[in-house]
Parts: C-alpha cells; structure tokens; sequence
C-alpha cells in the first residue's frame, strides 16, 4: 500500500489528547468514548492549528504541535463581560463561576462562561473559555482518504438521529 501525505480536503480519522501547558488534560478521543475523531482537512470543522497541523503527515505518523491562541480560540479580550438579571436565567440548577452557558449572540449560538455572581446579577464572559490559552497536542494519523459520514453523523462519529447529547461532543 502507498501511503500518501494528508492534504487539504481529505477526510481523515485522528487520535488526539490535548494538554495545557501545566500537563492538565482537557479532551482527548479517550474522553470522547475513544473513539478516533474524523475530520474534513482544511474545512473549518477544527480550531485552525490542529486542523493545519496534519498537513503533509502521513498515516501511523505520532507528533505534537503547540497550538497558540491565534491559532485556536483567539486571544482573550477584556471587556466581554455582560451583567445579566438573575431573573432572567432559566429555572434550574443555581448559576454558579465557572459554569459554562450557551448564549445567543449576533452570530447564532455561542459558548459563554459565569465569572462572577452578584446579588441581582449574574456576569457572564463571553470569550471562549478557552481563549487566550495554549494548547498542546498529541495527534496519531489514523487512517485517511475516509469516507464522509452519512449526515446523522456527526465528526466525533456518533448518530445524532436519535435526538439524545452524547456530552456535548460537536
């Protein structure tokens, strides 16, 4: 068999765990029921340094990349903090720092993050939580020149037809 370099617009399937500079795991394919993680090459389905990062790697190639903020989740911008009425969260569990929301935003759909919790108010941040922060990663080429998957599946593999959150996997 030949094997070729992975190129832009190629479907591949990758096993990866992404550390913190301090060691600190924060996802891996194993975190995600290990399954390899299949992807487009060059679509935007990744932050840009991962999804750059395999260019020109051939499949069984194992290397680490160190990903800066411009190249993943951008740089964190102060200023992005919103107050909120407490009144205005939905019933359920207690807002607390450091719980993750989703938020409607000018574009759609965005991930925000509770900083702090006031009497009446809750501020939220609206940077990615993982903005300003780099990132490491041990990536394996798997396989490549895969076929897409059917569109009930999403990139993480799993069929999404049947309506139930595999935690939050795409």
């Amino acid at each position: 068999m030949i094997r070729m370099a992975v190129k832009k617009g190629e479907w591949i399937k990758v096993e990866y765990i992404g550390t913190f500079d301090d060691g600190k795991v924060f996802d891996s394919t194993e975190q995600n029921e290990g399954l390899p993680l299949k992807f487009q090459v060059g679509e935007g389905q990744l932050i840009k340094g991962f999804d750059n990062s395999v260019i020109g790697k051939e499949p069984g190639e194992e290397y680490t990349v160190k990903i800066k903020p411009s190249e993943a989740y951008g740089e964190y911008k102060e200023g992005l903090t919103q107050k909120v009425p407490k009144d205005q969260f939905p019933k359920g569990p207690n807002p607390k720092p450091g719980m993750i929301l989703m938020v409607m935003g000018p574009q759609g759909q965005m991930i925000a993050s509770i900083k702090s919790i006031e009497e009446d108010d809750v501020i939220i941040d609206l940077n990615h939580p993982m903005a300003g922060k780099v990132l490491n990663f041990k990536i394996k080429i798997i396989e490549t020149n895969c076929e897409p998957d059917p569109p009930t599946v999403c990139s993480c593999g799993h069929d999404h037809s049947h309506n139930h959150d595999h935690g939050g996997c795409c």
